[in-house]
């Protein structure tokens, strides 16, 4: 009898392990049956790299100048009798402008034109006295020392009408400054004097400042640096010049509006401005409603070639790594999210031109970004703009700025 109990406990000791392990094999069995399939790729919209032909501009700071400046002096000392001239308006080239007193003007011309009539009507007498001398002399009826008395005296008066002549033509050109005429045409600013203020001959201070409005100047810096940029991109044959029109320029105003008028440029400063390391460029304006005053702060849009090769891509497809680094997540052949570091140029509209980093051919993601990470597989759809974009450029571009 004890010995069928021994038994009895050994049998149930090797089934309570069996029972065990086929509870974790059924439970195993059946936690890999339930077990959910892997998440599908996420889906992102990527373009694709390509080259266009981009017109490539910069934005340089400047002011604009008049294209004639005429500051207004008398040429006589003399009392201001008449102010002709309303401030602010427009006047042409020889407009009376200002009358001085012209009365003591005119007596030194009466005086010089009387004493040269008066050495005038002396004249013919000597000269007959000269030559009846000369008839003389040959005669031996007068000595030499008579002849020459009489020579020296017809020169003496002969002389003296010379000099009135010059006194009399004087007298009539400081005559004629008592008229101050405008020297251009423009537009005449304030005056600095009133009827009945004395003047002086050339004195610091001008009368009134004539300005032409029409054409008019526009200034501007442009770093040496970028000049030199420029000039290796040109002999590199990374841009190029096309045509008459790469010389024409356009002007966006203070409060952001573009000017309606295209510029021409006219030359560069030959000189660098030490305090600034920049050159000065001149352009010229059209300006026939004087929308542009002097001395207005704008900024010109300068053409600076056209870039043959050049890649374009969103904005919203460039982050920055936590170095500062411009970075597009693309998608390789595999399918699978690569980094990449790229090189940025210039924003052009809402497009980042991109200098090196990227080839034609490849796809960067623009749409879901936030969802993925280098490494990581996607399901790409083609991304469309929101706006339509125009094949190539027309005209000047969106004013660049500059990445860093």
């Amino acid at each position: 009898m004890g010995s069928c109990d021994s038994s009895t406990s050994k049998h149930r000791l090797v089934l309570i392990p069996a029972a065990f392990l086929w509870l974790v094999l059924a439970g195993g069995c059946e936690r890999s049956q339930s077990a959910p399939p892997p998440p599908p790729a996420p889906e992102v919209a990527a373009v694709t790299v390509n080259t266009q032909r981009v017109l490539l501009t910069t934005e340089l700071p400047g002011r604009t100048a008049a294209y004639r400046v005429a500051e207004i002096r008398p040429q006589v000392n003399g009392l201001i009798q008449r102010r002709l001239f309303t401030e602010g308006s427009d006047v042409k080239a020889g407009q009376l402008l200002y009358q001085i007193d012209p009365a003591p003007f005119q007596a030194a011309l009466d005086n010089a034109m009387a004493a040269l009539a008066k050495a005038e009507a002396n004249l013919p007498a000597i000269r007959s006295r000269a030559e009846r001398f000369r008839a003389l002399l040959a005669q031996k009826a007068v000595s030499q020392q008579d002849y020459d008395d009489a020579a020296a005296g017809l020169k003496q008066v002969e002389a003296e009408v010379q000099y009135w002549k010059a006194t009399v033509q004087s007298a009539r050109i400081n005559l004629g400054y008592t008229k101050v005429t405008a020297p251009i045409s423009g537009r005449v600013g304030k005056s600095n004097v009133t009827e009945g203020a004395i003047v002086t001959a050339y004195q610091p201070t001008p009368l009134a400042t004539i300005q032409q409005l029409d054409p008019i100047y526009v200034d501007v810096a442009q770093s040496t640096a970028e000049l030199l940029r420029l000039r290796r991109r040109l002999e590199g044959g990374e841009i190029r010049r096309e045509g008459k029109e790469q010389n024409k320029a356009a002007l966006i105003l203070e409060d952001g509006t573009q000017y309606p008028q295209e510029g021409t440029f006219q030359f560069r400063d030959v000189t660098v401005e030490p305090t600034t390391g920049s050159v000065t460029l001149r352009m010229v304006f059209p300006n026939p409603e004087h929308t542009l005053l002097p001395g207005m702060f704008v900024r010109a849009v300068v053409k600076e070639g056209v870039q043959q090769q050049a890649i374009l891509i969103p904005q919203q497809g460039v982050s920055r790594d936590p170095k500062g680094n411009p970075v597009a997540l693309i998608v390789g052949p595999d399918g699978i999210v690569q980094q990449r570091i790229l090189a940025l140029d210039r924003a052009i509209g809402d497009k980042w031109l991109v200098a090196s980093g990227l080839t034609p051919g490849e796809r960067v993601i623009v749409e879901g970004i936030q969802k993925i990470r280098p490494g990581t597989p996607v399901k790409v759809v083609e991304w469309e703009s929101p706006g339509k974009e125009p094949s190539k450029p027309q005209g000047v571009e969106q004013p660049p700025s500059k990445s860093n």
